[in-house]
């Protein structure tokens, strides 16, 4: 059974940082590229980070760059988000997201992150 299962969202001050976790389950990360969404109230879905598979190579949208870090560890089929000097306006629910062509496709269930201020 494939499973994506997110983890390490929660409530923190502006400043403040989370580290995001999604396990994978019936798949192996590293043929994927592996990316985190958000979607912020009354927002359309954001591209926040992306981890391409085949050198690793990173892709951050702009409001995050310097400030969240994307990584995977492949012995713990595992993707991290880590988030660092938190802004009110980082508040949304994250995804993650594994595709590999247009057959595979794999989404976590998403976990709240709220920042205040």
């Amino acid at each position: 059974e494939v499973q994506f299962v997110e983890s390490g969202g929660g409530l923190v001050q502006a400043g403040g940082s989370l580290r995001l976790s999604c396990a994978a389950s019936g798949f192996t990360l590293d043929a994927y590229a592996i990316g985190w969404f958000r979607v912020a109230p009354g927002k359309a879905r954001e591209a926040v980070s992306w981890i391409i598979s085949s050198d690793g190579s990173t892709y951050y949208t702009d409001s995050v760059k310097g400030r969240f870090t994307i990584s995977r560890d492949i012995a713990k089929n595992t993707v991290y988000l880590q988030m660092n000097n938190l802004k009110p306006e980082d508040t949304a629910v994250y995804y993650c997201r594994a595709r590999r062509g247009l057959a595979y496709d794999y989404w976590g269930q998403g976990t709240q992150v709220t920042v205040s201020s």
